[in-house]
């Protein structure tokens, strides 16, 4: 049974159409990345999957759950990171978790999940005095009160430094090994590479491909460079390697060594052996995969870009 299943959704804010006809499923057991510019309907749809928002058309189904009927039971399963809430100044973080704990009915220890997520030591300081980076981690602990089924974490790493960030990949990765959903919205490409199974991106409220980021790299161009570092190139020699079969192009950097800049989709070592059957002498050569970022750029803009 999917987790979230999005069918024909639609919504309209007066003649403005932040989402137009979406659909698309989260399988339960997967961490689902969520990408698209700013403006796509990101959060229009995490809205309407929490019943933050009403849909215009199209149905929503969470857990099994239509999202709009069963909206109170679903969140009582659900763990929500979302993004640009305040915090009580007032309030500590122990204060915080045990309201969490309670309207969810959960026995959760505050000090426990402090800990998890390296906030231990401001327990009883009140969230007024925290900085941006401490305020996302206790959201990130009031998420994970009562071992939600599903996560829902809209632009997680906000504020966070890299061990910040790393520190909340690896509860990613544990809360998924632990059998949770987690439905992961980021505009931070590493982030999204590094935790997510598959990855669906959206564009004016469309979604214009979902497939893992192995999948996604394939479908923009084969997905990787090879740079070769030669002693001098001819045009015999250059045009014998774009013609293989596996290389979708080549080019020349004009630098001393010269370097061959080949998109290959296939055997990089036939490109090699195919320059030093004519004499070509190779003296280095890498390989370079389509970062994510280059298959989001692809999609959501009308450039078509390569490996880099």
């Amino acid at each position: 049974m999917p987790a979230i299943t999005v069918d024909n959704l639609t919504k309209s804010f007066g003649q403005t159409l932040a989402l137009d006809d979406l659909s698309f499923q989260v399988e339960e057991g997967e961490v689902f990345g969520f990408l698209g510019p700013n403006g796509a309907g990101k959060s229009t749809t995490i809205n309407i999957v929490l019943d933050f928002a009403r849909p215009t058309a199209g149905e929503v189904s969470v857990l099994g759950m239509d999202a709009q009927r069963h909206s109170r039971t679903i969140r009582q399963r659900t763990g929500v990171l979302p993004e640009g809430v305040q915090l009580y100044g007032r309030l500590t973080a122990r204060q915080h978790l045990e309201f969490a704990i309670d309207s969810k009915g959960a026995d959760d220890d505050p000090e426990a999940l402090l800990e998890r997520v390296g906030l231990v030591d401001a327990i009883d300081k009140k969230a007024g005095g925290y900085s941006k980076g401490m305020a996302q981690r206790l959201m990130l602990a009031m998420a994970l009160v009562g071992e939600p089924d599903l996560l829902i974490l809209d632009e997680p790493s906000t504020g966070l430094d890299p061990n910040g960030a790393r520190e909340m990949r690896k509860i990613v990765q544990e809360e998924n090994e632990r059998g949770a959903t987690v439905f992961f919205s980021s505009h931070i490409m590493e982030q999204v590479e590094a935790v997510c199974d598959r990855v669906g991106i959206l564009r004016d409220g469309q979604m214009v491909a979902v497939d893992s980021v192995a999948g996604l790299r394939d479908s923009v161009g084969g997905g990787t460079t090879l740079r070769v570092t030669v002693d001098r190139i001819d045009d015999d020699a250059l045009q014998a390697v774009r013609s293989l079969p596996d290389v979708g192009g080549a080019t020349v950097e004009d630098q001393q060594p010269p370097t061959l800049v080949v998109d290959v989709d296939g055997s990089k070592t036939t490109v090699l052996s195919t320059l030093e059957d004519r004499g070509i002498e190779v003296r280095d050569f890498s390989t370079t995969e389509a970062s994510l970022e280059d298959v989001f750029q692809s999609y959501t803009t009308d450039t078509e870009v390569y490996a880099r």
